[in-house]
């Protein structure tokens, strides 16, 4: 049948997986470093993606295609929770220590509690402090996690997939407004779904017009620091 369709330009496309994350009927996988169409029946053609794509990088085409199959996406999220890699059976090696095991030295933990939707506004300990604000598989995959990322810091955590981004972002708004908060640390897994958490940490700050510094810190599944950059 002729029907509107998902298109993607693998030259403009860098993998980043947001479209991953937008589409709702898991019709989009990252293969091999770029972003691709995984089944027409998936695509519904609406094109929720589009907006998400930073690169421009996906549009929509009428062409020839299979008919949306809405009862087999259904089927599918029965069987899988959600069509990203976040959700892919792995088997983890450790990776490589380039310097000798230490000790584990003591919690680097300033706060209680440490999960974004329990934690009240104006807690005394957001007072002038530096957040690190953390996606929560980051502490059970990043061995030195309380060394080198939570130390000095309070910490909140939250699931950008499984929890209420909405709420997220106004809670953190409120927090921003309500406190001087002089730096943010945001910690993410490199799977695509996780990438949402920088982004709704963003939208937090511009809605409540701080300025605050941003530092991104990417962990991969095998628990090595990919990539530190400023926000």
């Amino acid at each position: 049948m002729q029907r509107k369709i998902v298109k993607i330009d693998k030259n403009k496309c860098n993998g980043c997986g947001l479209c991953v994350e937008a589409c709702n009927e898991g019709a989009i996988g990252i293969v091999k470093g770029k972003a691709k169409l995984l089944s027409e029946t998936y695509c519904d053609g609406l094109g929720t993606c589009l907006a998400e794509c930073p690169q421009g990088a996906i549009f929509i085409e009428e062409r020839e295609a299979k008919p949306f199959d809405e009862l087999a996406v259904i089927k599918k999220e029965k069987k899988l929770a959600c069509g990203c890699p976040s959700s892919a059976a792995r088997e983890l090696k450790p990776a490589p220590r380039k310097t000798p095991a230490e000790k584990c030295g003591p919690s680097q933990l300033k706060n209680w509690p440490v999960q974004l939707n329990l934690m009240p506004v104006n807690a005394p300990y957001f007072k002038q402090a530096g957040l690190l604000i953390a996606a929560d598989c980051v502490p059970f995959a990043y061995a030195s996690f309380h060394s080198q990322l939570l130390a000095g810091k309070i910490l909140l955590i939250g699931c950008p997939k499984l929890d209420d981004a909405q709420h997220y972002m106004m809670k953190l708004s409120e927090i921003f407004n309500a406190n001087d908060i002089h730096s943010i640390t945001i910690a993410f897994m490199e799977v695509p779904c996780c990438h949402g958490l920088a982004r709704l940490v963003r939208q937090a700050l511009e809605q409540s017009g701080q300025r605050i510094s941003i530092t991104l810190i990417k962990i991969g599944i095998n628990g090595e620091l990919l990539e530190k950059s400023n926000g």
